[in-house]
């Protein structure tokens, strides 16, 4: 009967389909309303009129849970009644317990609405009740006690980066990194846990380097396409290349391991939970690095080096190293998207 209904119960959905899914709704309400809202601001400050940016903006970032309910309902491929109660449910879970609220909230809700729908000629009116009532007792108790042990983790890693910078910057963006290139979300991930000043700028420059150093370690194989996809885009595009040749991950990652210290204890570079995860994608995680230590001349040119400059140099010369042992050949890199 679950099979029917589209209830796979399976940590794959849940932990790598449903939290991608999550990120693009994440980056389609929160994210992109802190761009707009920063652009706004930055342009008022300067005399221009761009009072409407920092509005839509605004509004963006407190929609955010609702773009959650959707965005996992859609996931799950709920039918249209669990799916449009999603929208109030992902606001339940997002004001008891934030982001993870949210998650856990519309998962939990879609999943029975699912194995509610069209079960009875009240459909209309059964489905959407049951929806919404488990999806608010799902927000208040199971999503608020998620919510509070992500943020108290994220805590935990504040702390330890503040006090460990070399270790934990290294530990950190060597994670998140990862995370980033693995097929599952880095960006709803620091979000979720909270990750800000020094850890969230070690994240920064971790993700930032898989992005970076792929595109320019498979330049020879993808051309400038490839490096825009990945370096912009997401350097996910290289998980079955990686499966295939472990070695191909190696460039990249010590990349962000090599540069995480310059962050953490020569520049103390910090970030926000919304940038911690993105790397280069779009452009955020610079972005929300300079929004989070001001639009200044000297930190420009640091963000410039951690997150573009030095990756590319890094990533290229572990990349020749490892073709001059034989570890990496031509076509090791190649990409379809």
């Amino acid at each position: 009967m679950l099979k029917r209904k589209g209830i796979l119960l399976s940590p794959k959905v849940y932990f790598i389909t449903v939290l991608s899914y999550m990120a693009l709704g994440l980056f389609s309400s929160l994210i992109m309303g802190l761009i707009l809202k920063t652009i706004g601001e930055g342009l008022i400050t300067k005399g221009i009129d761009a009072e409407i940016l920092v509005t839509v903006g605004q509004q963006a970032i407190a929609l955010t849970g609702p773009a959650i309910g959707v965005a996992v309902a859609f996931a799950l491929e709920a039918p249209p009644l669990v799916l449009f109660s999603a929208v109030a449910v992902g606001a339940f879970g997002y004001e008891a317990g934030g982001p993870a609220g949210s998650y856990v909230a519309a998962v939990i809700a879609t999943e029975i609405g699912k194995l509610i729908s069209k079960t009875t000629r009240l459909d209309i009116i059964l489905t959407p009740f049951i929806t919404l009532l488990i999806g608010f007792v799902s927000g208040k108790y199971v999503g608020a006690w998620i919510g509070t042990l992500m943020t108290d983790l994220g805590e935990i890693i504040r702390w330890g980066t503040e006090r460990e910078p070399l270790v934990m910057g290294i530990f950190v963006a060597t994670v998140m990194g990862l995370a980033l290139t693995a097929p599952i979300s880095s960006a709803a991930l620091g979000i979720m846990l909270g990750l800000d000043g020094l850890a969230a700028g070690a994240a920064t420059i971790g993700c930032a380097a898989q992005m970076i150093g792929f595109g320019v370690i498979s330049y020879r194989d993808n051309g400038i396409g490839g490096f825009i996809a990945q370096g912009i885009g997401t350097s996910m595009l290289q998980v079955g290349n990686i499966i295939r040749n472990p070695w191909t991950i190696v460039p990249p990652t010590l990349a962000g391991a090599l540069l995480a210290p310059f962050a953490t204890v020569l520049l103390t570079l910090e970030s926000n939970p919304e940038g911690s995860g993105m790397g280069t994608s779009g452009l955020v995680g610079p972005l929300m690095m300079l929004k989070t230590m001001g639009f200044e001349g000297e930190y420009y040119l640091a963000v410039f080096v951690l997150c573009f400059l030095a990756p590319a140099l890094i990533s290229y010369l572990i990349y020749r190293i490892l073709r001059r042992m034989g570890r990496i050949k031509d076509g090791d890199l190649k990409i379809e998207y």
